[in-house]
């Protein structure tokens, strides 16, 4: 196990994780943005405006991404296992 291939390891994984979040991130940001907006447009603030729409909205991308989520954590894990025989080397 070599320097290089631990660095590859955590630069793979570090991509695997912001791939896999990203969609439920942005989605989270933009609403949020939007709502800070209305709220400071109209001068509403109330706290419990935001979760209600963030919840909603992270819940649907993450059921619509899910099978693509699961696509690439599976993929990394394979390659991964792929992997482990040139580690013993």
């Amino acid at each position: 196990m070599t320097e290089d291939f631990i660095i590859h390891l955590f630069r793979e994984a570090f991509y695997t994780t912001l791939l896999v979040s990203a969609p439920v991130l942005l989605v989270s940001l933009v609403v949020g943005l939007v709502i800070s907006i209305f709220q400071a447009a109209t001068s509403l603030q109330e706290f419990t405006l935001t979760f209600i729409p963030k919840i909603v909205l992270v819940a649907v991308v993450g059921v619509m991404t899910l099978p693509w989520m699961i696509h690439v954590m599976v993929s990394f894990t394979l390659d991964l296992f792929h992997q482990i025989p040139g580690i013993a080397r």
